[in-house]
């Protein structure tokens, strides 16, 4: 499957984005598929996870709260919904799928993705 991530951007402390990330392929509800966020210099890290069905989700503490992940497997589209956005949250967001949603609510970790989104720059200013 092929990813790609958009709709980040420069927005003020406090407002919103949402992200996309549009997938190939025509399997799309069988992949569990996460955000990931990474700034310089630090390790790529996990922000959530949905599973396949899309009825089951979970997150990093520190956006519990303010974002929800979703999906529409009609589109083979998942999204990420960024509410209160802190200037700490700015980061390049990575799409990432893999194919199961075995074990779906443990994989936080990148090596746990086979495929990955190119990138989307989210910029809060304060």
């Amino acid at each position: 499957v092929q990813l790609q991530a958009s709709g980040g951007g420069l927005v003020q402390a406090g407002g919103s984005l949402r992200l996309s990330c549009a997938a190939s392929g025509r399997t799309f509800s069988n992949y569990t598929l996460a955000w990931f966020r990474q700034t310089a210099g630090r390790e790529r890290a996990f922000v959530s996870v949905i599973n396949g069905s899309g009825r089951n989700t979970a997150y990093a503490d520190s956006v519990k709260g303010r974002f929800t992940i979703s999906r529409d497997n009609a589109k083979n589209t998942a999204y990420l919904q960024m509410n209160s956005l802190k200037p700490e949250d700015t980061a390049v967001y990575y799409c990432a799928a893999v194919s199961t949603s075995i074990l779906w609510s443990v994989r936080r970790d990148k090596e746990d993705y086979d495929y990955w989104g190119q990138g989307t720059q989210v910029t809060v200013s304060s």
